[in-house]
């Protein structure tokens, strides 16, 4: 017998899908909890990334220097700061300036409890970060224990950035200096910071005394228009001594994703997670299949015995699947976007739904069912009308 396109045996799928209401219910639960594993896991990793990369991604700089023992932002290393004087002598760098960093404690200026922030410190006479705020303070920085505050901060600020948007400075402390706080920025806080404070270079080293100026973190470097960036990081890592590293703004990004990604076991953990989600639910969509077809075999066995082919019960259980992968995808999904505003309100992480994630999980979520389809229909095939009869 001739079989139907497979779109026309839809309602036979449907049919029997509906037929029991709280199986169907049961699967789509079940789905939508093994989508929920996988949005949230992916969500969290994307955010882990993001939120490590925010300030790379301001950095006014073609390219950056940094000391080869450097593993991320806030463990950089220093190197000698005349290294910037020796690539500022190459044809075509335009400007090379210095970019301090280090974890400082202070007093939480709402709370006065001690906490532990990242300091940033740059020349303000040539900005650092290509953030409108912070450009539109320089003048302020250049003035003795001055700071920006970085609105995106976690924890209990509320009341503080309120003060601050209205004008009003801010007094707190670090290493028993008095500070004070004049103006805002937004960068975000990480999963390698709760926050960051930006000043200039030498408020840095009035804050940070233990630290050599002579060594820096990074250098910023800014080229003539027209110059290849990679071309030029080449040329001046041969040229420069082996106590630095060259790289272009891209790989200066890349470098801190690489850390987190490859020498931290967060990245690990959240593909795990994402693996885990899915074996839930290849696990989960093979019970309700399987019962379903245990359930009809006598009705299949009758097909089969009429003259329908195997190939077109099978189709009927992965139309099965993938009715259910669609239906179980979109309370996934929602519940997914409930759950990253609530943990963006709470943490501050970059945390937000994208079409890309949608659809990655959608295609992951199809294969999840229909691999659980091919693995409840092996009775079917195996099936003899013989034996039901």
């Amino acid at each position: 017998m001739k079989t139907q396109p497979i779109f026309r045996n839809i309602p036979l799928a449907w049919l029997q899908l509906k037929r029991e209401k709280s199986r169907l219910m049961v699967a789509m639960a079940g789905i939508a909890f093994a989508d929920m594993l996988m949005f949230i896991q992916l969500g969290f990793q994307t955010a882990l990334y993001d939120s490590n990369t925010q300030l790379h991604q301001t950095i006014n700089a073609d390219l950056v220097l940094i000391s080869p023992q450097g593993r991320n932002i806030v463990s950089l290393d220093t190197f000698p700061r005349r290294r910037l004087y020796q690539a500022l002598s190459f044809e075509g760098v335009t400007s090379a300036e210095p970019l301090y960093t280090d974890f400082v404690d202070w007093k939480n200026p709402q709370t006065n409890l001690k906490t532990s922030i990242l300091l940033l410190g740059f020349n303000p006479k040539k900005t650092a970060f290509l953030i409108p705020e912070v450009e539109k303070n320089l003048e302020k920085l250049k003035m003795p224990d001055i700071l920006l505050f970085d609105r995106g901060s976690r924890g209990n600020y509320t009341t503080a950035i309120a003060d601050l948007e209205q004008g009003k400075t801010v007094s707190t402390e670090a290493r028993e200096r008095k500070l004070n706080i004049k103006g805002l920025f937004l960068s975000g806080a990480s999963f390698a910071a709760d926050g960051n404070v930006i000043t200039s270079d030498l408020n840095f080293h009035r804050i940070m005394t233990n630290r050599d100026p002579s060594q820096v973190s990074a250098g910023l470097i800014q080229l003539k228009p027209g110059i290849d960036p990679q071309v030029m990081a080449q040329v001046l890592q041969k040229n420069l001594p082996n106590d630095v590293r060259v790289l272009t703004k891209a790989e200066f990004i890349n470098f801190e994703k690489q850390y987190w990604s490859e020498n931290t076991s967060i990245g690990f953990i959240f593909t795990m997670g994402t693996a885990i989600g899915f074996v839930v639910g290849v696990v989960i969509v093979y019970q309700i299949l399987s019962g379903d077809v245990a359930e009809h075999t006598a009705e299949y066995a009758t097909l089969k015995a009429m003259g329908y082919q195997d190939s077109y019960l099978l189709t009927v259980v992965f139309q099965e699947a993938l009715i259910l992968a669609f239906l179980g995808f979109l309370p996934g999904s929602a519940i997914a976007v409930s759950l990253y505003a609530l943990t963006r309100n709470a943490t501050n992480l970059p945390l937000f739904m994208t079409m890309s994630r949608a659809i990655t999980v959608l295609i992951l979520t199809i294969m999840m069912c229909l691999i659980s389809g091919g693995i409840a229909t092996r009775k079917l095939r195996a099936a003899d009308p013989a034996d039901i009869f």
